[in-house]
């Protein structure tokens, strides 16, 4: 049966200017029939889209004075964009180990910052030499076995432990059931010299945690449904290449653009595995970069939220996210005098 609306065929491919290809991996997207620059032309510019979030993430943390942590963490979503964006260009494999080496360092440097919080000296400095040491076996194994699904079961191990653990240290810290009686609370702050909250500003504050549990809650499962719909699309995207191929022909451009299914996994996938407390989640694959390139900038954002939360500064920062399709971004309050309670301004 004939496509029905207007459409021009896909060029045949060519001798690309990166030949030859030498990556262990190779995507379904034909290569270099746009091009001869980019062996993969949507894989590649959907990674714009990683690149553009991670300058948004920089700026944010700079006007808004987030912990530098986060900084880091935006810079290395940066690369990690930036590395499959050549990754995808040229198809070589020192641009492959760029990509996926930084997802798995990026992803350790949150561990530690996950784990480290509030910790001892030595337990900080016994945590960063042992994941200083994991990521050098795991650079060194990987290169020596070269094989992707090395690469894709530590990221998924050492991602699901971050989002493991910020689950857990979201919910005791939130959930006024989790956190100490009133009264203990109220003898320790005595203890300490630290003024003790009235009825009223206690009761406040269990309305505003359950208000802000309740929204994290919703990035996570909005994020995992992201996840597992990207992470279907680009096992269907590897299971049926040969039959997508052929659709992808019958339909011609733009439309066969819609059936790139690793480039839209990523990106979307991102958007959605966004819920993690210090990590970024870039994971695989159009599906994969627009996917996990959104999910991984959610991901930082609750890591950002929850982080002011720790630090007791819940009223100092807000989250602005007006529709689930936004992007949203934790921003300073303004300060009111309404009964000494700092609000939120309004978002616009």
């Amino acid at each position: 049966m004939r496509w029905p609306l207007p459409s021009f065929p896909y060029p045949p491919s060519k001798d690309g200017f990166w030949n030859p290809v030498t990556s262990t991996l190779n995507w379904c997207e034909e290569d270099y029939y746009a091009t001869i620059y980019s062996a993969e032309i949507v894989n590649t510019l959907t990674n714009l889209l990683f690149m553009g979030l991670g300058f948004k993430g920089i700026i944010s943390c700079r006007q808004n004075q987030h912990d530098q942590i986060f900084l880091v963490a935006y810079l290395g979503y940066l690369v990690v964009g930036t590395g499959s964006f050549l990754f995808h260009s040229t198809l070589k494999y020192p641009m492959q180990l760029v990509d996926e080496l930084s997802m798995i360092y990026t992803t350790c440097l949150m561990v530690y910052a996950s784990f480290s919080y509030t910790r001892p000296v030595n337990v900080r400095v016994i945590l960063g030499v042992s994941l200083a040491l994991l990521s050098v076996f795991i650079t060194l194994y990987y290169h020596y076995i070269q094989d992707p699904v090395f690469h894709q079961v530590v990221y998924a191990i050492l991602t699901t432990v971050v989002v493991l653990r910020s689950m857990h240290t979201m919910e005791v810290t939130l959930r006024p059931r989790w956190r100490k009686s009133r009264e203990e609370d109220r003898l320790e702050r005595q203890k300490q010299g630290l003024p003790v909250p009235t009825k009223e500003r206690q009761h406040y504050e269990n309305v505003r945690d359950m208000k802000t549990l309740k929204t994290m809650w919703f990035m996570v499962a909005y994020g995992l449904s992201i996840f597992l719909g990207g992470f279907a699309i680009w096992n269907l995207d590897n299971q049926f290449c040969s039959s997508i191929r052929r659709w992808r022909r019958q339909v011609g451009l733009p439309w066969g653009i819609f059936l790139e299914g690793h480039g839209w996994w990523y990106g979307f996938l991102s958007y959605l595995s966004g819920a993690t407390h210090y990590v970024l989640s870039p994971t695989y694959s159009i599906s994969r970069h627009v996917m996990t390139g959104v999910g991984a900038y959610l991901y930082i954002i609750w890591g950002i939220w929850l982080r002011h939360c720790l630090n007791g500064r819940q009223d100092d920062y807000h989250l602005r996210w007006a529709h689930f399709w936004h992007f949203p971004e934790v921003i300073r309050t303004t300060p009111t005098s309404d009964n000494g309670v700092s609000r939120a301004k309004k978002s616009t």
